[in-house]
């Protein structure tokens, strides 16, 4: 049995979805890759696919095996990969977690210049807005703006995002302008639901939390800029989406006495990731990339992606 063929045509098929494309994908007949996971499930004796006439979906032994197989796989592709390339060139593949707005905005163009840099690099950027463990879910590299940590999970702190308190000047004109942080019950706020419901102040007299009631809750920080700007109520948001509209004058900054505690912005890395070079070598691009938040050097008249011609006609 070649242990390393079955366990790359089980990742395949995982993400296939059935053996038929995990065959025309490898170029390979069905019965092959069939035959491989019977070989796979024979030898562990453990099923790993639940098989119905439509579609074949992972039993929880299965989804408990990919990010560990992804792994395996990976070491042993990259070992191959070593022994073969010239000198000191950079290959393989990279899975990479990024949140949305914070990818689209800034890291895109970071990692579109290093894959530049290292043409043999492939990428899978998954988005989404959540915390998670890397070593657990299969990626090289998770960035995260969360205070997570988990075992078997390095950080690397990158940069720190700070974050504003901020209305709509319709919204505060309607409703008043809250003097305090525990009037903000009685306002409508705008929340990043993994964060949770309780917004943490830093005063004179010490730290204040308040327990909130969102009037809107979402997991994107654009689609909480849009309601901000709209007028629906005071969104905390991070500066690298609050800025362009605060420098306009849209959104305002609400109780500027109480300062909002800063978080981080970090890289987590498996520990049996680290060792690799393109691993590696992404993690100090983004070090550099952020050792500044970009957001902190921006011209108040530039929002990320303008061009001059942009410039030029909102100038006239």
């Amino acid at each position: 049995m070649d242990t390393i063929q079955n366990l790359k045509a089980f990742l395949r098929v995982a993400r296939a979805g059935s053996f038929s494309a995990a065959a025309r994908q490898a170029g390979l007949a069905t019965s092959v890759i069939a035959k491989r996971i019977d070989q796979l499930e024979a030898a562990i004796r453990t099923p790993l696919f639940v098989r119905s006439t439509r579609r074949l979906v992972l039993t929880d032994a299965g989804h408990a095996w990919l990010a560990r197989v992804r792994s395996v796989v990976s070491d042993v592709d990259d070992l191959m990969a070593a022994a073969a390339r010239p000198g000191d060139a950079l290959e393989g593949p990279l899975r990479i977690k990024a949140p949305t707005t914070l990818a689209v905005l800034y890291l895109g163009d970071v990692l579109a210049r290093f894959q530049v840099r290292h043409p043999r690099i492939g990428m899978e950027i998954v988005l989404t807005d959540r915390a998670l463990n890397p070593a657990d879910e299969g990626f090289d590299i998770a960035i995260s703006v969360f205070g997570a940590s988990y075992g078997g999970v390095v950080d690397v702190p990158l940069c720190p995002v700070r974050r504003t308190l901020c209305a709509a000047p319709a919204y505060l004109a309607a409703r008043g302008t809250p003097r305090h942080p525990r009037e903000l019950a009685a306002h409508d706020t705008l929340n990043f639901h993994p964060v949770g419901d309780v917004w943490l102040f830093d005063s004179a007299q010490g730290p204040v939390s308040v327990a909130i009631h969102p009037r809107l809750s979402a997991n994107d920080g654009q689609v909480l800029l849009a309601a901000a700007r709209a007028g629906s109520g005071i969104a905390l948001l991070s500066n690298y989406i609050a800025r362009p509209a605060l420098r306009r004058g849209e959104l305002v900054p609400v109780l500027p006495p109480f300062t909002v505690p800063e978080i981080w912005m970090k890289a987590l890395v498996p520990e049996t990731r680290r060792h690799v070079a393109r691993v590696q070598a992404l993690v100090d691009v983004l070090i550099a990339a952020f050792s500044t938040p970009p957001w902190d050097n921006e011209p108040d008249d530039v929002e990320p992606g303008d061009g001059e011609t942009d410039n030029r006609q909102e100038r006239r």
